[in-house]
Protein backbone atom coordinates (compact mmCIF):
# COMPACT_ATOMS: atom_id res chain seq x y z
CA UNK A 1 0.00 0.00 0.00
CA UNK A 2 1.22 3.64 -0.58
CA UNK A 3 0.54 7.32 -0.08
CA UNK A 4 1.01 9.62 -2.60
CA UNK A 5 -0.66 12.67 -4.15
CA UNK A 6 -4.37 12.14 -3.15
CA UNK A 7 -4.08 8.49 -4.22
CA UNK A 8 -4.28 4.84 -2.82
CA UNK A 9 -1.83 2.46 -5.02
CA UNK A 10 -3.29 -1.29 -3.35
CA UNK A 11 -1.07 -4.49 -3.46
CA UNK A 12 -2.63 -7.81 -4.02
CA UNK A 13 -2.86 -7.95 -0.03
CA UNK A 14 -4.83 -5.54 0.00
CA UNK A 15 -7.72 -6.04 -2.65
CA UNK A 16 -7.36 -9.82 -0.83
CA UNK A 17 -8.13 -8.15 2.65
CA UNK A 18 -10.56 -5.66 1.19
CA UNK A 19 -12.01 -8.55 -1.08
CA UNK A 20 -12.68 -10.76 2.40
CA UNK A 21 -13.55 -8.00 4.79
CA UNK A 22 -16.41 -7.03 1.96
CA UNK A 23 -17.61 -10.78 1.91
CA UNK A 24 -17.45 -11.10 5.54
CA UNK A 25 -17.22 -7.64 7.86
CA UNK A 26 -17.08 -10.45 10.96
CA UNK A 27 -14.12 -12.42 9.69
CA UNK A 28 -11.32 -12.87 12.13
CA UNK A 29 -7.92 -11.42 11.21
CA UNK A 30 -6.54 -14.35 11.98
CA UNK A 31 -8.71 -16.43 9.27
CA UNK A 32 -7.90 -13.42 6.80
CA UNK A 33 -4.18 -13.70 7.81
CA UNK A 34 -4.13 -17.36 6.84
CA UNK A 35 -5.97 -16.76 3.67
CA UNK A 36 -3.61 -13.93 2.65
CA UNK A 37 -0.25 -15.21 4.20
CA UNK A 38 0.43 -12.76 6.73
CA UNK A 39 -0.27 -12.53 10.87
CA UNK A 40 -3.36 -10.69 12.85
CA UNK A 41 -1.14 -8.14 13.62
CA UNK A 42 -0.26 -7.54 10.14
CA UNK A 43 -3.76 -7.69 9.19
CA UNK A 44 -5.23 -5.36 11.48
CA UNK A 45 -2.31 -3.02 10.77
CA UNK A 46 -3.19 -3.03 6.90
CA UNK A 47 -6.82 -2.56 8.07
CA UNK A 48 -6.28 0.71 9.72
CA UNK A 49 -4.01 1.91 6.71
CA UNK A 50 -6.70 1.61 4.64
CA UNK A 51 -9.67 2.68 7.14
CA UNK A 52 -7.60 5.69 7.37
CA UNK A 53 -7.07 6.13 3.47
CA UNK A 54 -11.08 6.13 3.38
CA UNK A 55 -10.84 2.78 1.45
CA UNK A 56 -13.08 1.35 4.01
CA UNK A 57 -15.69 3.57 4.68
CA UNK A 58 -17.32 1.47 7.68
CA UNK A 59 -19.44 -2.23 8.82
CA UNK A 60 -22.27 -2.63 8.94
CA UNK A 61 -25.16 -5.72 8.45
CA UNK A 62 -27.19 -6.14 5.26
CA UNK A 63 -30.75 -6.62 6.27
CA UNK A 64 -33.29 -8.29 3.77
CA UNK A 65 -36.14 -5.34 3.59
CA UNK A 66 -38.11 -7.23 3.53
CA UNK A 67 -37.85 -9.22 6.31
CA UNK A 68 -37.61 -5.87 8.45
CA UNK A 69 -40.81 -4.68 7.45
CA UNK A 70 -39.46 -2.65 4.41
CA UNK A 71 -41.27 -3.43 1.52
CA UNK A 72 -41.63 -0.64 -1.17
CA UNK A 73 -38.06 -0.17 -3.35
CA UNK A 74 -38.29 2.64 -5.83
CA UNK A 75 -36.19 4.52 -7.90
CA UNK A 76 -37.06 8.16 -8.40
CA UNK A 77 -35.87 10.00 -10.96
CA UNK A 78 -35.64 14.09 -9.91
CA UNK A 79 -35.31 16.98 -12.50
CA UNK A 80 -33.92 20.19 -10.73
CA UNK A 81 -34.25 22.98 -12.92
CA UNK A 82 -31.65 25.56 -11.37
CA UNK A 83 -28.12 24.75 -10.40
CA UNK A 84 -28.85 26.86 -7.15
CA UNK A 85 -31.22 24.37 -6.04
CA UNK A 86 -29.35 21.44 -6.33
CA UNK A 87 -27.00 22.36 -3.60
CA UNK A 88 -30.57 22.90 -0.77
CA UNK A 89 -31.68 19.42 -2.75
CA UNK A 90 -28.72 17.62 -1.89
CA UNK A 91 -28.40 19.03 1.37
CA UNK A 92 -32.00 17.38 2.18
CA UNK A 93 -31.31 14.02 0.87
CA UNK A 94 -28.75 13.51 3.23
CA UNK A 95 -31.35 13.72 5.77
CA UNK A 96 -34.27 11.63 4.46
CA UNK A 97 -33.63 7.88 5.89
CA UNK A 98 -35.86 6.53 3.31
CA UNK A 99 -33.18 7.65 0.63
CA UNK A 100 -30.42 5.52 0.09
CA UNK A 101 -28.94 6.24 -3.04
CA UNK A 102 -28.66 9.42 -4.60
CA UNK A 103 -26.91 9.96 -8.46
CA UNK A 104 -26.23 12.54 -10.48
CA UNK A 105 -26.87 11.24 -14.18
CA UNK A 106 -26.91 11.99 -17.70
CA UNK A 107 -30.29 11.25 -19.57
CA UNK A 108 -33.64 13.27 -19.06
CA UNK A 109 -33.05 13.39 -14.93
CA UNK A 110 -30.89 15.48 -13.05
CA UNK A 111 -30.55 12.97 -10.21
CA UNK A 112 -31.89 9.38 -9.50
CA UNK A 113 -32.68 8.45 -6.40
CA UNK A 114 -32.92 4.84 -4.84
CA UNK A 115 -35.85 4.24 -2.16
CA UNK A 116 -36.61 1.70 0.65
CA UNK A 117 -39.88 2.64 2.17
CA UNK A 118 -42.32 0.53 4.76
CA UNK A 119 -45.91 0.86 2.34
CA UNK A 120 -46.78 2.78 -0.69
CA UNK A 121 -48.30 5.47 1.82
CA UNK A 122 -44.75 6.32 2.53
CA UNK A 123 -43.52 6.33 -0.70
CA UNK A 124 -46.35 8.55 -1.93
CA UNK A 125 -45.42 10.65 1.10
CA UNK A 126 -41.94 10.78 0.26
CA UNK A 127 -42.45 11.68 -3.45
CA UNK A 128 -45.06 14.93 -2.24
CA UNK A 129 -41.88 15.67 -0.20
CA UNK A 130 -39.74 15.46 -2.71
CA UNK A 131 -42.20 17.44 -5.40
CA UNK A 132 -42.93 20.60 -2.85
CA UNK A 133 -38.88 21.14 -2.79
CA UNK A 134 -37.55 24.26 -4.33
CA UNK A 135 -36.37 23.80 -7.55
CA UNK A 136 -37.70 20.76 -8.42
CA UNK A 137 -39.69 20.73 -11.50
CA UNK A 138 -40.70 17.02 -12.02
CA UNK A 139 -40.25 13.48 -10.92
CA UNK A 140 -40.86 10.58 -12.27
CA UNK A 141 -41.07 6.96 -9.36
CA UNK A 142 -40.64 3.40 -11.09
CA UNK A 143 -41.50 0.83 -8.19
CA UNK A 144 -39.42 -2.19 -7.92
CA UNK A 145 -41.43 -5.47 -8.13
CA UNK A 146 -38.79 -7.89 -7.66
CA UNK A 147 -35.14 -8.05 -7.87
CA UNK A 148 -32.96 -10.33 -9.19
CA UNK A 149 -29.85 -8.78 -8.31
CA UNK A 150 -29.11 -6.47 -5.40
CA UNK A 151 -25.56 -6.12 -3.20
CA UNK A 152 -23.40 -3.53 -1.89
CA UNK A 153 -19.94 -5.41 -2.79
CA UNK A 154 -17.61 -3.81 -5.17
CA UNK A 155 -16.74 -6.02 -7.69
CA UNK A 156 -12.66 -5.72 -7.41
CA UNK A 157 -10.35 -7.26 -9.98
CA UNK A 158 -7.49 -8.40 -7.49
CA UNK A 159 -4.17 -8.51 -9.03
CA UNK A 160 -1.89 -11.62 -10.05
CA UNK A 161 0.86 -12.86 -7.41
CA UNK A 162 4.06 -10.97 -8.18
CA UNK A 163 7.55 -12.14 -7.72
CA UNK A 164 8.19 -9.56 -5.05
CA UNK A 165 6.01 -10.43 -2.14
CA UNK A 166 5.95 -14.24 -2.61
CA UNK A 167 9.86 -13.96 -2.50
CA UNK A 168 9.58 -12.49 1.00
CA UNK A 169 6.74 -14.88 2.01
CA UNK A 170 9.25 -18.12 1.17
CA UNK A 171 12.14 -16.73 2.77
CA UNK A 172 10.23 -15.97 6.20
CA UNK A 173 9.47 -19.51 5.99
CA UNK A 174 12.58 -21.03 4.95
CA UNK A 175 14.16 -19.19 7.96
CA UNK A 176 11.92 -20.03 10.63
Amino acid sequence: MKFGSGTLTLDRIDYLLLDALQNDAKISLKRIGEQVGLSAPSVLERVRKLEQAGAIRGYFAELDARKVGIDVGAFIGVTIRNPPSMNAFEQWVVTEPLIQECHHVTGGFSLVLKVKAPTTRDLEQLIRRIRSLEGVERTETMVVLSSTKEKMQIALEIPEEDEAPRERRSRRRSSS
